[in-house]
């Protein structure tokens, strides 16, 4: 497993590559051919692209992975890097959660397919979340991270609705022409039930999510770790 892993891990990375290519491409499009002033904004729009919690976790995998593929190519023997390791941690639960979001939340929401690019739509939310999934599993020669870590697990999630949450309310939709742009129907508090008071329950629930799944990836990590570490190699461990 160690021979092809990282060539594994370098396929993922450039299918989630020309999974987010295909996507942005065919909304440029859609953009360009536009007639109404807001939907025809190209800065606008490719900022929205960008603003997705799943693209962002895919562009995160996307870099996560080529660099993991590389360096496991480049040293054929020890642990990961802490630096790495905690990448890897943080891309594995991002995409892990949007799997789980995606399939329970917003699976049954009808996509506009003139929008949307069907293959990719399932790379960016199944294909790439079940592939982090099976390198937290499977992966050789994982890093024992501390419990801190999931600390740093949390930032980028509290940033994102922050920024979310705050930009919306100067953004006019592309789509439909709304003075207000959420990238999920569950963060936008004009549709929610309660309002803010609604959005503030599926945040809360997302975050427990978040951070349970952080839990669970750090924890397999260092069972994995302390598993395979030689006997005379103590220090390769981290499990405080």
């Amino acid at each position: 497993m160690t021979t092809w892993w990282p060539w594994a891990r370098l396929a993922a990375a450039a299918l989630a590559a020309a999974a987010i290519i295909a996507q942005l491409v065919r909304t440029l499009e859609r953009t360009l051919a536009a007639s109404d002033p807001w939907a025809a904004h190209v800065p606008t729009v490719v900022t929205n692209f960008f603003s997705f919690f799943t693209i962002l976790s895919n562009v995160g995998a996307v870099v996560a992975l080529t660099i993991g593929g590389v360096w496991m190519l480049q040293h054929a023997t020890g642990p990961e890097p802490r630096w790495l390791a905690t990448l890897l941690l943080c891309v594995a639960t991002y995409m892990i959660v949007t799997g789980i979001v995606y399939n329970v939340l917003l699976r049954g929401i009808a996509l506009d397919q003139g929008s949307t690019v069907w293959w990719s739509n399932e790379v960016l939310h199944v294909v790439t979340p079940l592939f982090l999934l099976a390198d937290v599993l499977f992966a050789p020669r994982p890093r024992a991270l501390p419990w801190s870590s999931l600390w740093i697990v949390a930032a980028f999630p509290i940033a994102w609705v922050v920024y979310t949450l705050i930009r919306a309310n100067f953004i006019v939709a592309p789509a439909t022409g709304d003075p207000w742009w959420y990238p999920y129907p569950f963060l936008n508090p004009h549709h929610v039930p309660g309002g803010y008071l609604g959005v503030a329950g599926y945040v809360v629930g997302i975050a427990i999510a978040i951070i349970a799944v952080a839990a669970g990836v750090l924890w397999i990590g260092r069972r994995r770790a302390v598993a395979g570490a030689p006997a005379d190699e103590p220090d390769l461990l981290e499990a405080r």
